[in-house]
């Protein structure tokens, strides 16, 4: 992979064969409204609210990054059916109330077409109830607990079932079948936690202890110690923010050397890249995408790696989120040039009747292959990937393939274009081991 500079021609060569075309249209800088100079009947606007300052700058800011180089590439590729995108951009400050507020505006100030919004998990509920009551189409990307079976949510983001699904059972052949998990202590930590116990429990291992860290700690050696008396065969880890960031530093100075298995870790806080080794060695993250992913349409001359850096050529890092942000909005898109119209309602009708990438209208997601939206669940089916970091932080991929979300439709029974709902389902709803 090169991250020569582009020249804005060779840009707009490269990119033709792939999902995009190049750079036109609008810009925004960072927390400014964008628009370009179509007329106002020749635009559609979308929202997009991602942290850029705050305690999830660090993640939220490539998701922002992300959803202007598609929208940038889109208006030079002729818009969306003839239209050229508006945004409304605003940075939330990782404050959740800012987020109700900016949200509030979208919807009924600013009249977004579709609404890419939030990091976290609880950034996510405490907008949903907003997004319901306007009926508002939204895209939440960040990987998550999974389970939301919402009407006017498309959480296209991998589960932590399609996350956790691909590395745990990789592990457990691997090392063992003896598990400690350490996790974030709120939702996305604890249901995380509960999904670990169901995917042992499917893969004949044991969780030998579990620990909800508060995201203000940044003190783990009581915990590393916990961890060396447990003595498992690996750590299961969904520890989130700057703070959690020094357990892996910790862990390497008390010789915790064990593997660790995490739907968190490098693909979105880029760890690998920022902590000097070997704090990361021996890192078996369950991704949908990171920079390294060695796909043709990732890490080729001209591919999305090379775009990104040649719009954001101090950007430190392309991380999983900020590629969901991405070809979701390309999702959207081939909705809007279906259904033939920007009115929501119409837009999901055509959302639910199944978009994919990978496909002769639609070239590939950089996370590689076709992937398709579940129409039923508003959930993607993912590329999954395990990228392992070594003791020098060079990543590698060890394993990959499709991993279908599986718990909305096939134990939750979530249905949506026939059965209409704003729930959030758990695994302690189905599983005995998760209660």
């Amino acid at each position: 992979m090169s991250r020569s500079p582009l020249s804005r021609r060779q840009f707009l060569g490269a990119s033709g064969a792939a999902l995009v075309t190049g750079l036109a249209g609008c810009s925004a800088g960072e927390g400014g409204t964008s628009t370009d100079t179509a007329s106002s009947t020749d635009t559609l606007k979308i929202g997009v609210l991602e942290d850029q300052s705050g305690n999830f700058a660090l993640v939220g800011d490539p998701k922002a990054k992300a959803s202007m180089l598609a929208i940038e590439e889109i208006n030079a590729n002729g818009g969306i059916d003839g239209m050229q995108i508006e945004t409304f951009q605003r940075d939330p400050q990782s404050d959740n109330q800012r987020y109700q507020e900016l949200t509030r505006t979208a919807i009924n100030e600013e009249n977004v077409d579709a609404l890419w919004a939030g990091y976290s998990s609880a950034t996510r509920e405490a907008i949903r109830p907003i997004i319901d009551r306007n009926e508002q189409l939204y895209f939440y990307t960040t990987q998550y607990e999974g389970g939301v079976c919402d009407e006017f949510t498309f959480a296209v983001g991998p589960t932590a079932r399609q996350q956790l699904g691909i590395v745990l059972p990789y592990l457990v052949e691997e090392f063992g079948p003896d598990i400690y998990t350490i996790a974030a202590d709120y939702n996305f930590g604890q249901l995380s936690a509960d999904w670990v116990k169901v995917l042992a429990n499917e893969n004949d291992a044991n969780v030998l202890g579990e620990e909800f860290i508060p995201l203000s700690e940044s003190s783990f050696g009581s915990t590393i110690n916990r961890i060396q008396e447990a003595d498992p065969d690996f750590v299961m880890s969904m520890l989130v923010g700057a703070n959690h960031t020094s357990f892996y530093e910790q862990k390497a100075s008390a010789g915790l050397d064990i593997p660790i298995g995490t739907s968190t870790a490098m693909a979105q806080g880029y760890e690998h890249r920022r902590l000097d080794a070997p704090a990361m060695a021996n890192i078996y993250a369950g991704v949908n995408y990171m920079e390294e992913v060695p796909t043709t349409s990732n890490t080729s001359d001209g591919g999305f790696v090379d775009r990104y850096y040649e719009m954001y050529p101090d950007a430190p890092y392309l991380n999983e989120e900020a590629e969901t942000n991405y070809f979701s909005t390309y999702m959207y898109k081939k909705a809007v040039e279906q259904a033939g119209t920007t009115e929501q309602p119409e837009v999901i009708d055509a959302l639910e009747s199944g978009i994919e990438l990978g496909t002769e209208e639609a070239p590939e997601a950089p996370e590689g292959d076709t992937i398709s939206l579940d129409g039923a669940t508003h959930h993607v089916d993912h590329h999954m990937w395990i990228m392992r970091a070594d003791e020098e932080h060079n990543v590698e991929a060890v394993e990959n393939r499709q991993i279908p979300e599986t718990f909305l439709s096939e134990t939750a029974g979530c249905n949506l274009p026939e059965n209409p709902e704003q729930t959030q389902y758990t695994p302690v709803d189905y599983y005995e081991e998760a209660e």
